[in-house]
């Protein structure tokens, strides 16, 4: 009985960055007094994490003070002679993390910049112009964050296609419910097929499970994920057009420059990964270069820019675009890396460190033998895909990676399918799902959400079956 209850505690709430290593020098300490006390202090860390939205408390706070005293309580038991096992494999889950997190922290960046530029209000303003009914909209919305997360990342792209959402809305609840549900399920189908969609991608990419173009064969299977919900939900959406007005958005200079730059910065990475064999995160970081210069090149030619279209707007007599122009602000680079969300960054944090502690304490072991041991791989890891739904996709995939089942890469690809479109089931399970609640609060609620599970599971169950039957060939080891 205490095996199997640790086996679903561990199932549940473990994750780790480090690849699985012999637990020969290492304390099993999973029938300890301390490794009872670290599962219950993530347990009730993540406890806070999900009521969230009811304590408004950032769900960064809880993790990080978890994390800290599960390592701590580590450092205690490996005191003395041992301590440097505790210090590597600490170092080693903060090197890991590091990397990712850096590696979205340049996305986040970019997208950030194009929203300051405009680029998005641009687009809220033109699909307003075209005159869509919501029924378009709905699905030009869920289209673009398709399309758009593979390069985007889902976190981003959700809360970006979430805002266009709401400014065309003139304050429908139910469309802006089902909208944000759309969204959250395309942004997550989407990252499944490209390792900048989705932080569980990237990992299995950065961990050489999976090889880039690889991840394409879950195109299909993504897409049909996608569509089955998306179809049932739209007879849902009124076919009339929103009765808000349209206002002319100029974007601001640099706008088109900067979209390529961050096409860039994302062939730089894959290039560095994939012909180099360096960290996707090393041209990730350079594209912030580039971003940078651009910057430079922007803020020096400010002056002559606003000379010539403040002389154009005293010939024409526009007195409202001379005082636009006065408000100029410069461009500065570090404002748009302030703007990430640092909240799901140091949550990401907390979380890898706290379950990297279960993990170095031996829960990870114990889960591997249970899971993949007693289970046939694509049962276990479309299982792992529903649970993804209720603690995130992220801890699922790092518990995965840590535990390192040998695998054909159509059981990787499988088990990254199922994590990303997983996530969907219910709006806590991705950090899309979590970002949207917090944006779209009052609209898009856990319970607007959960009302399309069903339909949702039917794209999920959809999805598997057609990965398994286009990708045969893959599942031989």
């Amino acid at each position: 009985m205490k095996r199997i209850l640790f086996t679903v505690i561990s199932l549940l709430f473990s994750v780790s960055v480090m690849a699985a290593e012999p637990f020969a020098d290492r304390i099993d300490l999973t029938s300890s007094t301390v490794g009872y006390a670290a599962i219950v202090i993530f347990i009730l860390a993540y406890i806070l994490v999900m009521g969230e939205e009811k304590l408004h408390m950032r769900k960064s706070k809880p993790v990080l003070v978890a994390a800290g005293v599960i390592w701590i309580l580590i450092g205690f038991v490996y005191s003395g002679d041992n301590a440097v096992l505790a210090e590597e494999a600490f170092r080693e889950n903060l090197l890991k993390f590091a990397e990712l997190m850096l590696f979205l922290l340049v996305a986040m960046t970019y997208i950030n910049a194009l929203e300051e530029r405009r680029l998005f209000d641009g687009l809220s303003s033109w699909l307003l112009k075209k005159g869509f009914t919501y029924r378009k909209l709905f699905w030009i919305t869920g289209l673009l964050a398709f399309f758009i997360s593979p390069i985007a990342d889902n976190l981003t792209t959700a809360l970006l296609m979430s805002a266009v959402v709401m400014k065309v809305a003139e304050g429908n609840k139910k469309f802006i419910a089902l909208c944000c549900s759309s969204i959250v399920i395309a942004v997550n189908a989407a990252g499944s097929f490209s390792p900048f969609g989705d932080i569980t991608t990237l990992m299995v990419w950065q961990s050489g499970k999976v090889e880039f173009t690889e991840f394409l064969r879950l195109f299909i299977p993504a897409l049909v994920n996608y569509l089955i919900p998306a179809v049932i939900m739209s007879f849902f959406i009124e076919n009339r057009s929103p009765a808000t007005l349209h206002s002319e958005v100029e974007l601001k200079r640099g706008a088109l420059r900067i979209t390529f730059l961050f096409l860039l910065t994302v062939a730089t990475a894959v290039f560095c990964h994939i012909w180099l064999h360096l960290p996707p995160v090393l041209g990730m970081m350079m594209g912030l270069g580039y971003l940078q210069f651009f910057g430079y090149f922007l803020r020096m030619t400010l002056p002559g820019s606003l000379a010539r279209k403040r002389a154009m707007a005293e010939r024409e007599g526009d007195q409202k675009r001379l005082e636009q122009l006065g408000s100029v602000v410069p461009f500065d680079v570090f404002s748009r890396v302030s703007r990430a969300e640092w909240d799901t960054l140091l949550f990401f944090y907390g979380i890898v460190l706290c379950v990297g502690g279960l993990g170095f304490m031996g829960y990870l072991g114990l889960l591997s033998q249970s899971l993949y041991g007693n289970l046939d791989p694509t049962i276990a890891n479309s299982i792992l895909g529903v649970i993804s739904a209720i603690i995130d996709n992220i801890p699922v995939m790092f518990a995965v990676l840590s535990m390192d089942p040998e695998m054909s890469t159509g059981h990787w690809l499988l088990i990254t399918l199922a994590c990303c479109t997983g996530g969907s089931l219910l709006s806590m399970g991705s950090a899309s799902g979590v970002a949207l609640m917090g944006q779209a609060r009052g609209y898009y609620t856990f319970a607007s959400h959960l009302k399309w599970t069903p339909v949702i599971a039917l794209g999920y169950i959809a999805s598997i079956l057609l990965h398994l039957w286009l990708n045969e060939a893959t599942f031989h080891i």
